[in-house]
């Protein structure tokens, strides 16, 4: 689990548990990788109560090769290399395109196996230039750029993009490896598949 990704629901579930609507039967449902429950645990209890993320939310952990049924959507998981155990996900309708989410990886064959023809993917582009040699856990928006080409995708929207990187550059960048329509996330987007 990556703190970046993960921290804000402890305001959030604060509100669950403790806001004027708390008097409800059940959380919303949380699927988290396995360790979540332990890891949500050990950083909770280190200001309050341990279980709080785990009493505001019906809190599920997957196996990564295990796929899930969200309503009408199907949920899979592919391993991608990261500094830490990650996961990225597809979410799929019972019909047309589906999402494809790249989870913090480096540039990898996993990924563009697992998001082969993805009505949308959706990627990081954190580093302004390529990581030292060695173990890569990150990708630049041109490595981004090219991860959704090989994928097949037929668009990209870029998120992830360290402070270091002017978007429009980062755009700019990702759309010259991808060769088609590319966005950088922001908060409210809503992209239609």
């Amino acid at each position: 689990l990556h703190a970046d990704h993960f921290l804000d629901l402890v305001p959030f579930s604060y509100a669950l548990t403790y806001g004027p609507r708390s008097q409800r039967a059940g959380g919303p449902a949380l699927h988290a990788p396995p360790g979540a429950r332990d890891c949500f645990r050990r950083v909770v209890g280190a200001w309050g109560g341990e279980r709080l993320i785990e009493d505001a939310f019906e809190l599920r952990e997957y196996d990564p090769g295990e796929r899930l049924q969200a309503g009408p959507l199907g949920v899979r998981f592919q391993p991608v290399p990261h500094f830490v155990a990650t996961n990225a996900v597809e979410i799929r309708p019972a019909e047309g395109p589906r999402l494809t989410f790249g989870a913090d990886c480096a540039p990898s064959d996993e990924l563009c196996a697992f998001a082969r023809d993805t009505g949308l993917l959706l990627i990081e582009a954190t580093l302004p230039e390529p990581e030292r040699d060695g173990p890569r856990g990150h990708m630049t928006p041109a490595e981004a750029g090219a991860q959704g080409r090989r994928a097949g995708a037929r668009r990209l929207v870029i998120t992830h993009l360290t402070d270091e990187l002017d978007a429009d550059h980062a755009r700019a960048e990702a759309a010259r490896e991808f060769g088609g329509p590319v966005e950088v996330a922001h908060e409210g987007a809503v992209y239609e598949l």
